[in-house]
């Protein structure tokens, strides 16, 4: 199986030139090329400014009036053109609007090679930000076919990133700037080919990538891509080297505090937890929960910068509003006799038209609030209706879990051990024969152990023992190793997904079960993929197959229990629910829960 470890894929943040950029390039000519000596607008400038503080609505505005003035006015500033669609594209990356930045970056590099053939035409030097810019337009137009990868699971979007990320390993620089998106690039490259288990490859660019961040000695961006080095080899199940790597990158940022460097290491821990697992090391449990704490700070410290970030703007739109009202109080004092003058006339008007129609629509009201209770009523009864028969099924799933969760407590703890003991008397009561002991010893020793395995086996089917050690992300990354055969390919997609309150984590479990189980009953299917991840205080699970599908319409006449139990769960958890199937054309599951929070120890 492909184990997807969390990869850290780069997202490179907006950096445009300043608007003082003057001599480096002397155009002489009568038309107005990028990084003359001309300053850019003020309108350009403002846009920036808003981008730069995150109120993108506003910057893409303005950044499309300037635009489309430009357009309109037939104005040759290429300098500003460039710039700001540069911007837009930023704009619409930042906000995850996928299509139009596809559209704003493709004119950007189309703005970007026409100012190149006028350079080259006059023999001027090409100055770095023009190559900055567009290795940064390239990075970002191939990180945004990756997402669009993800979503869709479609290879012609994974062959476009790869393209692009290809061509910026052609730009020559040396800038420290293009050098760092370069790396970035090749170790987006790597994740690609990790993805799909073409693990040479892999190694190849995110080593390539590792050079480049040594060479501009940043520590936390060298720790980032020896950890996606050490998931190449988790995945082939070379976990000695694998941890070997993983402690490496951990020393590199053992001195750093950033939070980016926090960030890396939470990943390092929680992904040498698992490897140091498959080596059977006890200390796995201890990374894991160096893992859970780091997490819990930083999500404390972007809580805090939430909060302060409220307070300020509340601040200010109090004192805005207080202006305001002041101004409002002494308009509406200045028209206090003409706006008397008005309601008065409103209000006799009204009054009349009211006292002709007032029989009329009594009667009418009458009539619809009459039919409004009998609906209302009638709502009332259906809803009470199915949501005592939501509560009865959970009921009896949760009466299930709980019942699977004791036995397997049980047959685990109590019964196994029973039977390891009884099994040691039996060897104590065979040394005592000194090598004479009757051959029915033996073959209930063997019976004895035949059984604590089954007993063991059938714990973990009853619950999961990763599930209840490692938590949901090695419990679904087991699942697909368990059931991944020469029929079915089970890939996993996880993103960052913590500890969780123990019944949560169950429940999500067996509605993952269940869908799995059904994917290999019913659909026929030579790929499946698992994506899960955390994101606004929510588990987002996605489960999409190649498989024959179904018909929606008819999923309660054919073996739809299993189906309506988990909508039933998914609804009483106060969650989301969707299925996307096509006879033919496969199944897209997607689930939405509220996260519910694993209890806080109790110290006394």
């Amino acid at each position: 199986m492909n184990i997807k470890i969390l990869l850290i894929i780069s997202l490179l943040l907006v950096n445009l030139p300043n608007k003082n950029i003057k001599d480096e390039v002397e155009l002489k000519t009568t038309s107005s090329f990028i990084f003359q000596s001309g300053e850019l607008s003020k309108g350009y400038l403002e846009a920036k400014k808003l981008y730069d503080t995150n109120n993108f609505a506003k910057s893409l505005q303005l950044s499309l009036n300037l635009l489309k003035n430009y357009n309109t006015e037939h104005v040759n500033n290429t300098e500003e053109i460039l710039l700001l669609k540069h911007l837009i594209a930023n704009i619409y990356y930042a906000t995850r609007n996928n299509e139009n930045a596809l559209l704003y970056y493709n004119q950007t590099l189309q703005s970007l090679n026409e100012i190149k053939k006028f350079i080259d035409n006059v023999k001027a030097p090409i100055h770095s930000d023009i190559n900055y810019i567009k290795s940064e337009s390239l990075l970002k137009y191939g990180n945004t076919f990756s997402r669009l990868n993800i979503i869709n699971n479609n290879n012609s979007y994974r062959d476009s990133a790869i393209y692009y990320y290809k061509v910026i390993d052609s730009i020559n620089s040396n800038s420290d700037k293009v050098l760092e998106i370069k790396s970035k690039a090749y170790n987006n490259l790597s994740v690609i080919y990790l993805r799909d288990s073409l693990y040479e490859k892999s190694k190849y660019f995110v080593l390539k990538s590792i050079n480049i961040q040594k060479k501009l000695n940043n520590k936390v961006s060298t720790a980032g891509a020896l950890g996606n080095l050490s998931s190449i080899y988790l995945s082939e199940d070379n976990f000695t080297e694998a941890k070997r790597i993983y402690f490496q990158a951990l020393d590199i940022i053992r001195n750093v505090n950033t939070n980016e460097a926090l960030k890396v290491r939470e990943d390092l821990y929680y992904n040498l937890a698992y490897n140091l697992y498959k080596l059977k090391d006890y200390k796995a449990y201890d990374y894991q929960e160096l893992s859970y704490i780091l997490k819990d700070s930083l999500r404390e410290k972007e809580v805090r910068a939430l909060i302060a970030e409220i307070t300020e703007k509340w601040d200010f739109d109090v004192k805005k509003q207080l202006l305001l009202k002041e101004e409002e109080n002494k308009r509406l004092k200045a028209q206090k006799t003409f706006l008397f003058i008005g309601i008065v006339a409103f209000i006799v008007i009204v009054s009349l038209l009211y006292g002709l129609n007032f029989y009329k629509l009594k009667q009418k009201n009458l009539r619809l609030k009459l039919s409004q209770t009998h609906l209302l009523q009638s709502q009332k009864i259906e809803k009470i209706k199915s949501d005592s028969q939501t509560r009865i099924l959970n009921a009896t799933i949760d009466g299930k879990e709980s019942e699977r969760k004791q036995i397997a407590e049980t047959l685990h703890d109590s019964v196994s051990a029973l039977l390891s003991s009884a099994n040691l008397h039996l060897q104590a009561t065979k040394s005592q024969f000194n090598g004479n002991a009757p051959i029915e010893i033996d073959k209930t020793s063997n019976i004895i152990t035949e059984a604590s395995q089954k007993i063991r086996d059938l714990s973990h089917t009853l619950v999961s023992s990763v599930l209840l050690k490692f938590g949901l992300k090695f419990a679904i990354l087991d699942i697909a190793d368990k059931y991944s055969n020469s029929q079915i390919a089970i890939e996993t997609n996880i993103g960052r997904v913590g500890r969780y309150h123990q019944s949560f984590e169950i429940k999500m479990y067996n509605i993952i079960q269940e869908f799995i189980n059904n994917i290999l009953k019913h659909s026929k299917a030579s790929e499946a993929v698992v994506s899960l991840e955390e994101k606004e205080g929510k588990l987002h699970l996605k489960i999409v197959d190649n498989g024959v599908g179904f018909d929606k319409t008819k999923i309660t006449q054919k073996d739809g229990l299993g189906i309506n139990q988990i909508d039933a769960r998914i609804r009483i958890m106060n969650g989301f629910f969707h299925i996307d199937s096509t006879n033919d054309k496969g199944t897209k599951i997607e689930v939405e829960l509220p996260i519910v929070e694993k209890e806080a120890p109790n110290h006394v």
